[in-house]
């Protein structure tokens, strides 16, 4: 099984995270050094709260100076808001970031659930059937090079993508969401699935998780594709480090390398063949605590 690493890109001056591109780039390094396969970050631009707002660094610049200040370890965007960006553009940005990456840059992508849409003036209605037309044109402009286009939401008259990195059909696509729509697109245009839980046991995670595997298992036979065929990935909200304390009022999966490990290889029997772990220590010393982890997971 795969492991990743999950990093948060937002905050504010005045806050407690403030991440800089130094500090970004550092994590990805010292993950890069300790094994983990995959590093992933948010696709936001603003988070409003009652007291404060925080901001978040531009995803695809992020994704830009990761791939090419790290060598080995894949990287992208856990869920891309589809609304941000034309199709076509976010097209040519991934195929952009799988020439950079030397194929390392995978396409996280959904339907979006942000808040800050209209604050930055993009759609915030219709969102599935928006997104249902904008994988199909991403799909087919990144598989095919070409694609023309006339939908409700979008009208492409005659896309091409001439200049096209390593990877023969462009970046992998993985696919969040967990409604049975969403889940039928993931099987149809997909590479991967990806899905989130946070602060739970793996018990909890079984029983919240099956019924959304089981609908996706109807989706692959539905669009007669091999449910082995289409990569499952999570992500961890939270994982507290071997050494570390969880934080109060939290429940993250904690202990030592080989408890941590244990639990994490549970959840590959639910059928996933990646875990993101978001550390509830953002240090380079949290991340480089994880190294056993790492090891042991790779070796079962």
């Amino acid at each position: 099984m795969r492991i990743g690493l999950v990093v948060q890109l937002h905050g504010r001056p005045d806050g407690p995270n403030q991440p800089a591109w130094d500090s970004i780039h550092e994590l990805a390094k010292t993950a890069e050094e300790v094994g983990f396969d995959m590093f992933v970050f948010e696709d936001v631009l603003l988070y409003r709260g009652e007291e404060h707002t925080d901001g978040c660094w531009e995803s695809m610049a992020i994704a830009a100076a990761l791939a090419a200040s790290t060598e080995h370890i894949s990287l992208g965007q856990s869920v891309i808001n589809s609304p941000y960006r034309s199709p076509t553009l976010l097209a040519a940005q991934a195929t952009t970031l799988d020439e950079i990456s030397d194929g390392r840059y995978v396409l996280g992508i959904g339907a979006g659930n942000s808040d800050d849409y209209e604050d930055f003036g993009f759609p915030p209605d219709h969102r599935f059937s928006r997104f249902e037309e904008a994988i199909q044109i991403i799909h087919t402009l990144l598989h095919d090079g070409r694609v023309s286009f006339d939908g409700r939401f979008y009208e492409v008259g005659d896309a091409e993508i001439v200049l096209r990195g390593p990877s023969p059909n462009g970046p992998q696509i993985n696919i969040a969401g967990a409604g049975p729509k969403m889940l039928r697109l993931a099987a149809r245009y997909g590479d991967a699935w990806n899905w989130w839980a946070y602060d739970e046991t793996v018990e909890e995670m079984t029983t919240r998780l099956t019924p959304i595997l089981e609908t996706l298992e109807e989706a692959c036979r539905a669009e007669d594709r091999a449910t082995s065929d289409l990569d499952r990935t999570l992500d961890l909200y939270s994982v507290t480090p071997p050494g570390f304390e969880p934080p109060d009022g939290r429940r993250p999966l904690s202990g030592s390398a080989d408890e941590l490990s244990s639990t994490l290889l549970r959840i590959e029997e639910l059928g996933f063949s990646e875990v993101r772990c978001d550390l509830t220590d953002n240090s380079t010393e949290a991340v480089s605590a994880m190294k056993d982890v790492v090891d042991l997971v790779h070796s079962a």
